[in-house]
């Protein structure tokens, strides 16, 4: 048997061994009854499917690598977030990987990334686990059965969490791994059961061969209202896209990850990955109805006499997790496409307490705080991070991103500029005080300044500008208590609010200093 890059791929190479058990293509019901039978997970009182992930419970991002091989190795934006791996050091671990699953039941997806037929990505997802490959199911674009006729995949994820590195022998940090090798079209993940690695990855795919083609690539949710007017939700993980995007007054296009090109914005995914820390049915009914038979709860704490999920309950991350189809979303837009957007939100969760909740960009604002991305990161999105850091992760994005920013920076500055969309910063973070003293702004006078957005009621509100950022931001809105839209009136103490937010104002400049001359600066 070939045992070199030129031989068959690896779905092909394990079905030539004879230990191997492939399952393709299963129905839900099917994975379901898989992941029971194979003590995976049992069913939540939901009927949702409840998985804990144990010591990884959020990605891996230091263990992140992308070979550096071919014509991609002169792309590449090398640095902390693209780490290299030499092409040895790839094809020795691919050969474990080959070797490993000739030994195992296997569990295969074929599908695709990306809503639009012309720039949708053929996908094959092959995992050890059965709830692993619901969840490739449910979060990726499932095709139509004549389209598995004579599927190609053109990039394949092998994730297999009981495969473990060795550091000395294969070039990694740790046990963990997550490897992507655009010249072989191969992701490679192991040694953790997080199944976010697997949409990430081929997120970051994305972020390189999209540009190539004229569409950005974004890390963002988007809806669409009655009228047909598009919105956009920027922002990491945990800073609120799945939540304000799944607006009962307006349609989810997707919850995460779109595509802009010149026909108007697409989906990436067929399904939304929802952050369920606190959820409510009460503050997002869809989101609550969405958790049903054939979703995937991630780390969820769970009764285990009457099955019933406990959302406040921080006990295994705060990262907890749910993933469902998108069609699990009532009026859900279906496939996920439509036209330019007219306004572009971007999500901040200010850990100091600072920034205004709702701020009017202009055209240069704008490419200032798409290429700075501040948030925090929030406790649990990542290994390590148990309390919100204050972060810039260029175009909210940065851990996804193969290419230098500035690739999709200029892009997004030049739709902006030729479909004259608006653009809004939103703080979803705290008022005031800092994190540990503030309080998280509420999540209903959040929609009521989103709602103020889109409907226009901002562009007749007064409006004042801060001193310290420059944001224009108004001084009241339909619903919204004035002393939260001035964020320094919400402090107790004027002088520890503006020691605090000079504070951050020193970081912004001194981060945007590997940006200089890619926009004016703003502050």
């Amino acid at each position: 048997m070939k045992t070199t890059f030129e031989r068959e791929d690896a779905l092909k190479y394990i079905e030539n061994s004879d230990a191997a058990k492939i399952h393709r293509n299963l129905s839900v019901a099917r994975l379901v009854e898989e992941a029971i039978r194979r003590n995976e997970a049992p069913l939540a009182s939901s009927g949702a499917l409840s998985v804990v992930t144990g010591v990884y419970t959020g990605r891996s991002p230091q263990d992140k690598f992308i070979v550096a091989d071919g014509g991609s190795a002169e792309r590449i934006d090398w640095g902390s977030v693209n780490q290299p791996i030499e092409q040895a050091q790839f094809e020795r671990l691919y050969q474990r990987a080959l070797e490993y699953m000739q030994s195992k039941e296997l569990f295969v997806f074929d599908g695709f990334a990306g809503a639009d037929p012309n720039y949708r990505l053929p996908i094959r997802v092959i995992n050890e686990y059965a709830w692993q490959n619901l969840f490739a199911r449910q979060l990726f674009i499932r095709p139509e059965a004549h389209e598995l006729e004579q599927f190609s995949p053109q990039f394949t994820v092998i994730a297999l969490p009981e495969l473990r590195a060795d550091p000395q022998q294969d070039g990694t940090r740790s046990e963990t791994f997550i490897v992507i090798s655009f010249e072989k079209k191969v992701v490679l993940i192991g040694g953790t059961h997080y199944a976010g690695e697997m949409k990430k990855s081929i997120f970051s795919v994305l972020n390189y061969l999209l540009p190539m083609q004229g569409t950005l690539p974004m890390h963002c949710s988007a809806n669409v209202g009655e009228r047909g007017d598009v919105a956009l939700f920027f922002g990491l993980s945990g800073t609120g896209k799945t939540t304000l995007s799944a607006d009962p007054n307006r349609r989810l296009i997707g919850d995460d990850e779109h595509g802009w090109f010149e026909g108007g914005v697409f989906n990436f995914e067929g399904g939304c990955y929802a952050k369920c820390i606190g959820l409510s049915r009460e503050m997002e009914p869809q989101i609550w109805e969405a958790i049903r038979f054939g979703a995937v709860l991630e780390n969820v704490v769970v009764d285990e006499a009457s099955g019933t999920p406990d959302f406040a309950a921080a006990t295994l991350t705060e990262n907890t997790r749910a993933a469902y189809p998108i069609d699990y979303i009532p009026d859900a837009v279906i496939p996920g496409m439509a036209g330019h957007p007219s306004a572009i939100i971007f999500l901040t969760a200010d850990a100091f307490g600072v920034l205004p909740p709702i701020s009017k960009l202009t055209k240069e604002q704008a490419m200032y705080y798409f290429l700075s991305g501040y948030t925090s990161k929030l406790a649990g999105t990542e290994r390590g991070v148990t309390h919100p850091e204050a972060t810039f992760s260029a175009c909210f994005g940065a851990p996804f991103l193969p290419l230098h920013p500035s690739v999709y920076a200029n892009m997004l500055g030049d739709k902006i500029n030729r479909h004259e969309t608006r653009v809004y910063l939103v703080n979803t973070g705290w008022t005031g005080g800092p994190y540990g003293v503030g309080e998280r702004i509420s999540l209903r006078y959040t929609r009521a300044m989103i709602t103020a957005a889109l409907d226009g009621a901002i562009e007749r509100a007064p409006l004042a500008v801060d001193p310290i950022f420059k944001l224009a931001h108004p001084v009241e809105l339909p619903g919204v208590p004035k002393n939260i839209l001035n964020p320094q009136a919400a402090w107790s103490d004027s002088a520890a609010y503006e020691e605090a937010a000079r504070g951050l104002a020193r970081r912004f400049v001194a981060n945007f200093k590997k940006f200089e001359g890619m926009c004016p600066p703003c502050l």
